[in-house]
Parts: structure tokens; C-alpha cells; sequence
């Protein structure tokens, strides 16, 4: 675990597959603390903005480009197909760019089991792997806070640490391969209830006479107080469904830790219950809006 000052990481060149909500603010992260840019993103706009405002960014044509020349290649994309493409594409994935030994960082939330063949197949071209999911959204991405949690070896642990406290306020190595992964499910499990929680809990108050922001003003401070009670408590209330990070993301995670579940024999029936709401969201045309739209779920005639 680590919350240290973020080191100087001057003449490092990184390379950053994925400039979503989240990529691109780890972008700058990376760039203010010293390190030079090798970028690319499915929309080539994105790269070509990111380029436009900051120094230190070259804009490249494939995963491969952007890995060559690389000390770490930091993928940022939305699910396990994604990561598949962009690395093992034959011809323009990062596999072919990465050097011997070189290290590939997976960043964003993918299928544990999947990871973990990631890996293995990585490793028999003779690169490393190192899976390390972050929390806390875009806006402790913007701010450098995330909270990183990171499987691998020791040794790709140390080689990242650097690039972790560029970008992050709580660094974890929870242990072996696909633990990174793990973790983000844990904690992926725990706000997608707690979202739903906070979404019922808003609906009883709202149907039984009592206005939901005085409810989230009365529980905070006892044991129901929590972030995402401030948060997204706050974006119910004020109608406020931007996406910080979307519906169909949050489904898909919770989706996966069902199916991590069953893969161990375990029976999480909240989280098959919970599942059900964000499968309602993407099947209502709700996939885009932000996870705290949840309580339009529940609660339709709330507003949207």
C-alpha cells in the first residue's frame, strides 16, 4: 500500500491505449509529472485533442505504434473483448510492438478469468503483464487520487509504482495475477448495491412525503454515511445524470462478478437481484447515462 508524493518521470516515454473518461485524465496526470506520451484511441479524435492540449503527446495509428519505444503501455478500454483486440490484434496489436520484457498495465475493469489468460499468453511472447483497475471516477482521476489496486509479480509491481503514484492517492498490490481484478470486483459489487440502496432508499422517502435531500441530509454522519451517499445521493437529488462512469459500465462489472461467482460455486443472490436493475437501464435505453440514474429504475416518476 502505498500514499506517497508522486515522483518526477521525466524521459520516461508511456504509451496510453484508450482516451475515454477515464484514459484521458490519466493522460494528463502522466504528462504533468514528467512523462512523454505515445497515444492512441479507437476515436483518433480524442488522441488528436489530447494532443492539441498538452506537450509530449504523439499520436499513433495502432496499439502497436503506440507500444513501441514504450517503458509500460497502460491500457484504458471498456471490457475484455476490448483488451483482447487492442493487444493480440496480429497486426496492430500491442503484443507486436511491446519489447522483450516489456510491460503491459491493463487499467481497466476485465473478466478476472480472462485476465489471467491475458497474461499467460502474454508472458509466451515474452511480456509481462500486470492488471491494476483503479476507483473513484473520473474525478479522482482529474484530481490523481485513484485508488489502484494491482495483481502481478513483485518485480511489475515496482516497475509501475512510479506510474501508480502519478496517478493515484492509494496504491494497493493485492497479489498475484487477476487480484487486481478481484478487487475491482469487490469494489464494484459494493457500488452497485450501494447505488441501489441509496436509489430505494430516496424512492421510500420521495413516495411516503419526506424530500429525498433531506434524507440524505439527516443520514450523513451515522453508519449509512458513505461516498456514494454524498455523490451520487447528490446527483439523484438534483436530477444530475451525466456520465461520470455509465450504466452499461456498471453492469458489466457487476455482470462479470456474478459470473466470477459461479465460476467458485457461490450463490450472491443482492447481486443477481442488483443485476436486474442494470440490465434494465441498458434495456431501456438508459446504457449511457450515469450509475447514480439508477433510481430511475426503481422510481421512474422521479425525473430524469
Amino acid at each position: 500500500m502505498s500514499e506517497t508524493t508522486a515522483p518526477n518521470l521525466a524521459g520516461r516515454v508511456i504509451a496510453i491505449v484508450g482516451l475515454g473518461l477515464m484514459g484521458a485524465p490519466m493522460a494528463k496526470q502522466l504528462q504533468a509529472h514528467g512523462a512523454t506520451l505515445r497515444v492512441w484511441n479507437r476515436s483518433a479524435e480524442k488522441a488528436e485533442a489530447l494532443a492539441g492540449e498538452i506537450d509530449g503527446v504523439t499520436v499513433c495509428t495502432s496499439p502497436r505504434e503506440a507500444a513501441t519505444g514504450a517503458a509500460a503501455t497502460i491500457v484504458m478500454v471498456t471490457d475484455a473483448n476490448a483488451v483482447e483486440a487492442v493487444v493480440f490484434d496480429p497486426q496492430s496489436g500491442i503484443e507486436r510492438g511491446l519489447a522483450q520484457d516489456g510491460l503491459l498495465i491493463d487499467m481497466g475493469t476485465t473478466s478476472v478469468l480472462r485476465t489471467r489468460d491475458f497474461a499467460d499468453r502474454l508472458r509466451a511472447s515474452g511480456g509481462e503483464w500486470l492488471d491494476a483497475p483503479v476507483s473513484g471516477g473520473t474525478v479522482a482521476a482529474e484530481a490523481g487520487t485513484l485508488t489502484i489496486m494491482a495483481g502481478g509479480s513483485d518485480t511489475a509491481f515496482f516497475r509501475a509504482k512510479p506510474l501508480f503514484e502519478a496517478m493515484g492517492g492509494r496504491i494497493t498490490h493485492v497479489g498475484a495475477i487477476g487480484a487486481g481484478q478481484i478487487a475491482k470486483s469487490a469494489n464494484q459489487m459494493i457500488v452497485g448495491l450501494t447505488i441501489g440502496a441509496v436509489a430505494e432508499a430516496f424512492a421510500l422517502a420521495r413516495h411516503t412525503g419526506v424530500e429525498p435531500a433531506k434524507i440524505r441530509e439527516a443520514l450523513f454522519g451515522g453508519f449509512a454515511h458513505s461516498r456514494i451517499l454524498e455523490l451520487h445521493g447528490e446527483r439523484m437529488v438534483d436530477r444530475d445524470y451525466a456520465p461520470r462512469a455509465k450504466c452499461s459500465i456498471q453492469r458489466k462489472d457487476v455482470s462479470e462478478a456474478v459470473q466470477l461467482a459461479e465460476s467458485v460455486g457461490l450463490e450472491l443472490p443482492g447481486l443477481k437481484a442488483n443485476l436486474d436493475l442494470w440490465n434494465h437501464m441498458v434495456d431501456n435505453g438508459m446504457a449511457d447515462l450515469d450509475h447514480s440514474a439508477l433510481l430511475l429504475a426503481i422510481d421512474p416518476d422521479s425525473g430524469g
